[in-house]
């Protein structure tokens, strides 16, 4: 029986991508599967076609709302749930099991899950490392991604550390979905990019908006915090590598710890650039 549930999935040129996630889902999970298709030019939507997957089209003004929030407003799903699974991320059969059982569960008074992700680099699944997680997975109704007047910091169209804001109870879905891009380091190192310039432009609207802040996690208050020093770099290199047990993966995880601080420094470095403000070591 499948489930009250669209899931959502928002793409851009994902052909490598898109047919391992499809498979993943299956055809007896949700009731409907959705792609939100940001001009893609390979074969992405083609592949959705051939799955019978719905299409949408999506062109970003550079204005609120962006990818997921226009698609809760203007397509709102007339499921009970909604899921938004990006393309490089696949559903296990544990998280699947667990997922039919919370969403089947009488008097389930919560509005949303937490989701948790494993972490595949050079190939390998990582055992250390921050771990991901995702608000990813609420009622449809109960809230949206929360509002950001963006003003073309960056390019990116769809909302990418921006967390729903919902009203009411969340829960925790405790087992992984597996998140694998076998598109290679050169395309994290230029999504990162474009990520670090969103952070920096966040950061310096939150500079002079501390109303933003109230709607922030304990997690992103300490990044923020962290960002008016050139130290924010190092600190998560060592967070990423002997706190969160980086180590145990030995060089691909001191890679990857090194490529996390090269990220934050780069931000650092973004937030210098972009504004007058003198952050003192």
């Amino acid at each position: 029986m499948k489930l009250n549930l669209t899931i959502a999935i928002p793409v851009r040129n994902e052909e490598n991508n898109l047919p391992g996630c499809l498979a993943a889902i299956g055809d007896d999970l949700a009731e409907k599967i959705v792609i939100i298709d940001s001009g893609s030019t390979d074969k992405t939507c083609d592949i959705a076609a051939e799955k019978g997957v719905e299409v949408i089209k999506f062109n970003w003004d550079g204005r609120f709302p962006k990818k997921r929030n226009w698609y809760l407003r203007n397509y709102k799903p007339e499921t009970e749930w909604v899921l938004f699974l990006d393309a490089d991320e696949y559903l296990t059969n544990d998280f699947k099991a667990e997922l039919r059982a919370v969403l089947s569960e009488k008097d389930n008074n919560k509005v949303g899950y937490w989701l948790s992700y494993t972490i595949y680099f050079l190939g390998r699944q990582l055992k250390g490392g921050y771990p991901l997680r995702k608000l990813a997975l609420f009622k449809v109704g109960a809230g949206e991604y929360e509002r950001i007047d963006e003003e073309q910091w960056s390019n990116l169209d769809m909302e990418v550390h921006e967390h729903p804001l919902l009203d009411g109870e969340v829960g925790v879905i405790k087992s992984k979905i597996d998140h694998q891009d076998f598109r290679g380091v050169s395309h994290y190192v230029v999504k990162h990019n474009e990520y670090a310039s969103w952070e920096a432009g966040r950061f310096l609207k939150a500079y002079n908006y501390t109303q933003l802040e109230k709607s922030w996690t304990w997690k992103q208050k300490v990044k923020y915090r962290l960002m008016r020093s050139p130290l924010i770099g190092p600190a998560f290199f060592c967070g990423s590598y002997f706190l969160m047990g980086g180590f145990k993966d030995g060089s691909r995880g001191l890679v990857f710890a090194i490529l996390k601080m090269a990220y934050f420094t780069q931000v650092y470095c973004k937030i210098q650039e972009k504004s007058d403000l003198r952050v003192s070591a």
